[in-house]
């Protein structure tokens, strides 16, 4: 049952109506919202609510343990315990076949395993919060949650536990102690969001990705014009499709009286790849940042240090997104052009792209579109089936003729005109559709957006971060 669906509509709109009508107490929300989360998942991944059910029962055990104990031995094991499924589920192949692969190239030949496993959906995305939750109670920023309902609610919370964003339970569980009345704003604001998502996942995304899966199929036959023009589509499309996800999540939790924290912030008005990180996947960053970056040593360590502490934290981060040494070759990738640029000490931005003015400068522009193009890179080897597909992919772009004009597919260019024109608008906004203008303006942009949905919309296909 996929956000954007109709089976999804109708879910939400019973779960709405018993949310609030008539008004309810906290703990009848709660338990409400409880089921809802499971009845969700189980609509998604039916026989493994067992597994997320014993997921949440260990993590509440785990947590009181932790703050009654408050010994590092604790904490350590509740992580490594956290973090067994996650590496059994989504990395036994991967470890198994790079284990066969090393055996294989000094001359000795292994039977490789064909055994499958299912792999839970949103694993990556529960795990995190899991772990973040017992590193909180463990640095005294928290309590341990003793009711099991909220703590499970934070973390099987259904608009947010399959493609996130990755919500810390500071934030969060707090608000589950408190009724969450209907806000009439907060819930309008939650709609225009979730058609904000709609459009970039529906209109764009999915009508990039036919074509994208149709030049990577037959990419070795193809001019490097093609390949280029496909290459930024496929930008294109893995942005609209997972911030368009992020925001019709955050809309749907706004509707039911929850802040969830934003996960884009328009990362390809980026003026280097320092700030396009801070705008891409925010709840990510922010997670490694604090878990991984800080306990590193960040940068208060000597410089070598640093440098290593960012690339240990992107190989990582490759390695989260996928079992496949082509999602960590993308992280040594980003882990490198960070590198380079704090080696050449590139300006760090903190005001947003040419603030208080209409258009960028001529740097800005050349800077921007640098970003594009070095993440561009990055997303060629994030969409090769394996490290050879990439480095293929890319050498065509080099060695053949690329004069010749490829398909550009005009109805797309006017799709992603749309998409920039109105982010650049409202940059300093969470979604574009908070533009401030009169109603008319307002009701037939609506409208508009509304009408590309239901007759402009892509064949449709699975959110790219679903796999996660």
């Amino acid at each position: 049952m996929v956000i954007n669906s109709l089976n999804f509509l109708l879910f939400f709109i019973l779960v709405f109506s018993l949310y609030y009508i008539p008004q309810r107490d906290k703990n009848i929300q709660n338990t409400i919202l409880f089921i809802a989360n499971y009845a969700f998942y189980a609509f998604a991944n039916w026989y493994m609510c067992l597994f997320l059910l014993i997921m949440n029962i260990a993590t509440y055990w785990m947590g009181i343990k932790i703050e009654k104990s408050k010994k590092n031995i604790y904490v350590v094991l509740s992580i490594i315990i956290g973090l067994i499924p996650l590496i059994y589920y989504k990395y036994y192949h991967f470890l198994l076949e790079s284990i066969y692969d090393t055996f294989h190239l000094i001359g000795v030949h292994m039977h490789e395993s064909t055994v499958k496993i299912a792999l839970p959906l949103g694993i990556s995305f529960f795990t995190f919060k899991i772990i973040s939750y017992f590193i909180e109670i463990h640095k005294s920023n928290i309590k341990a949650e003793k009711n099991f309902i909220i703590l499970s609610n934070y973390i099987s919370f259904f608009p947010t536990i399959i493609s996130g964003p990755i919500d810390r339970p500071n934030s969060f569980i707090s608000q589950l102690l408190v009724i969450r009345k209907f806000n009439y704003e907060l819930a309008v604001d939650g709609c225009r969001q979730i058609l904000w998502g709609l459009f970039k996942k529906m209109v764009i995304a999915d009508n990039i990705a036919n074509i994208v899966n149709e030049v990577w199929n037959d990419y070795t036959n193809l001019p490097a014009s093609t390949l280029i023009w496909t290459a930024c589509l496929y930008s294109i499309q893995i942005y609209a499709d997972f911030s368009g996800y992020s925001d019709m999540a955050i809309g749907v939790s706004k509707l039911l009286g929850f802040n969830i924290i934003k996960n884009f912030n328009m990362p390809y008005f980026s003026r280097n790849m320092n700030e396009f990180w801070k705008k891409w996947h925010i709840s990510l960053t922010s997670w490694f940042t604090d878990y991984i970056y800080k306990p590193l040593g960040g940068n208060r360590c000597s410089k070598i240090r640093h440098l290593i502490n960012i690339l240990i934290v992107f190989l990582v981060s490759g390695l989260w997104h996928g079992a496949n040494w082509t999602f960590v070759l993308w992280g040594a990738f980003h882990g490198l052009l960070l590198i380079i640029s704090i080696l050449m000490k590139q300006e760090k931005y903190k005001d947003i792209i040419a603030k208080d003015k209409n258009l960028p400068k001529f740097t800005e522009i050349v800077l921007m579109l640098k970003v594009f193009m070095l993440s561009t890179i990055g997303w060629i080897l994030f969409r090769a089936a394996t490290i050879s597909d990439g480095f293929l992919y890319l050498k065509r772009i080099f060695t053949t003729t690329w004069l010749i004009r490829p398909d550009i597919h005009i109805n797309i260019l006017s799709y992603i005109f749309i998409l920039f024109v109105l982010e650049w608008i409202t940059r300093d906004k969470e979604h574009p559709l908070q533009l401030k203008s009169n109603k008319f303006v307002s009701y037939s942009l609506y409208l508009f957006l509304t009408y590309l949905i239901i007759y402009h919309q892509g064949q449709s296909s699975d959110f790219i971060y679903f796999k996660f």
